[in-house]
């Protein structure tokens, strides 16, 4: 066989009748995927160059991922990578993988940091829940005192007789005199401000017309300066501030890298677990696409063990993939997700949500108001974890459906985030 001609086509035609007679579901895709990953060329080219022959590296690699994936192994442990959303992903034995219904997840997330953090809109709500500048806040207070001042020497002044008013002698704020003082100046004050209003009106210029009677273009382009002021007292747009993304469980890495990829500038993760292989791949991924562990932090610890208590309430999403798979369906899985891939990230107890409330209890500790808390779970268990996110008191609590209209994630907001003790 070594001294034989293995032409792309003869090896694909191959691939396909002996991986169909070992219970291959998709032989044909299989055979395409394993020639990509030994020739280092796309599907569309396999079709355009059946003719070339593969040399003995080729073949080499191609005999032991056949001989692999025979056995019932992932092609995405073969191959080394799978396409996730818009980046390529590393995979390896070890680390589960990423599977499309995932993707769903991170566009779950990306549509509320649009429209809750990243909008101009949203900046705009934000920046209204900020404490006040400190002339406003100044202007606030002044004007406050001098609503008390007068109303305490209004009721003051209501409840004084004339012997009072002489025994209080110098004590002014107790006095009608007072009382009648602060509306004087206040008067003084409203008709000072209208005179103001009407000599800007005045000014004004009339626009020049031409023989026609129709204003000249720019004559009327200057403004007033109640008008310069107005507009200088105009609050500048909101800048949009930068999300924060805390991803508990991150396997591969393809949930935050896809959200910093995607939304670049304008996002940062940090994400955990509790897998050593699984930081060094998500690492390596990182690496791949050229992002810096400012925009997408990997920590080896257990759940959000590691996050520093100064961050605790500053994230604006938790989301998760967690072990989801009940104990009792872990054995009816295939045998290539059951048999090559970890239970560590498999398996979520009797339930399936053994991880899922450990997350829930620290959500409110994470999250500012507002936040997010987004997961994605066996299908069976969604309604459980519906109301376990009522039973912690979030909000909009909402079931996702994917594509084929099967439940997938939990999604609630945290209206009463906890303080840290």
């Amino acid at each position: 066989m070594a001294n034989e001609i293995w032409t792309i086509k003869r090896c694909l035609e191959w691939t396909k009748e002996y991986l169909a007679e070992r219970g291959e579901e998709h032989p044909r895709l299989s055979a395409e995927w394993l020639l990509c990953a030994a020739t280092g060329l796309a599907r569309i080219d396999l079709y355009m160059r059946m003719d070339e022959t593969l040399d003995a590296a080729q073949l080499e690699i191609m005999h032991t991922a056949v001989v692999r994936r025979a056995k019932g192994e992932p092609l995405q442990y073969i191959t080394g990578s799978t396409q996730f959303r818009m980046i390529d992903v590393a995979c390896a034995p070890g680390v589960l993988i990423p599977r499309p219904e995932t993707e769903m997840l991170v566009e779950e997330v990306l549509n509320y940091l649009d429209a809750e953090v990243l909008s101009p809109e949203a900046a705009t709500r934000q920046r209204a829940e900020l404490p006040w500048n400190d002339e406003v806040e100044q202007a606030r207070k002044a004007e406050a005192a001098l609503a008390d001042e007068r109303a305490t020497a209004e009721r003051r002044a209501a409840n004084l007789t004339a012997a009072d008013e002489a025994a209080l002698g110098s004590d002014v704020l107790g006095s009608r005199a007072y009382a009648e003082e602060l509306a004087d100046r206040e008067a003084e004050q409203a008709a000072a401000q209208a005179a103001d209003a009407e000599a800007d009106a005045e000014e004004t210029p009339e626009p020049e017309l031409d023989e026609y009677g129709i204003a000249i273009e720019g004559n009327d382009q200057q403004t007033t300066p109640a008008q310069d002021a107005a507009e200088a007292n105009v609050p500048a747009p909101a800048e949009p501030r930068i999300a924060r993304v805390l991803e508990v469980g991150c396997g591969t890495g393809c949930i935050s890298l896809s959200l910093t990829w995607e939304r670049r500038g304008h996002v940062t993760c940090t994400a955990t677990d509790i897998e050593p292989r699984a930081i060094d791949l998500a690492t390596k991924n990182r690496d791949a696409l050229g992002l810096t562990s400012d925009e997408v932090a990997f920590s080896l610890t257990n759940l959000v063990s590691s996050i520093p208590r100064e961050e605790w309430g500053t994230f604006d999403v938790l989301v998760s993939n967690p072990p989801y798979i009940p104990s009792d369906v872990m054995r009816s899985l295939p045998h290539e997700v059951k048999d090559f891939e970890p239970d560590l990230a498999l398996e979520g107890g009797a339930d399936g949500l053994d991880i899922f409330r450990r997350l829930l209890n620290a959500a409110p500790y994470m999250l500012r108001a507002g936040g997010l808390f987004a997961c994605e779970l066996y299908e069976g268990a969604l309604d459980a974890a519906a109301e376990l996110c009522r039973q912690a008191g979030l909000s909009d609590v909402r079931i996702v459906r994917d594509l084929t209209d099967r439940p997938r994630i939990v999604r609630a907001i945290v209206t009463e985030p906890k303080q840290r003790i």
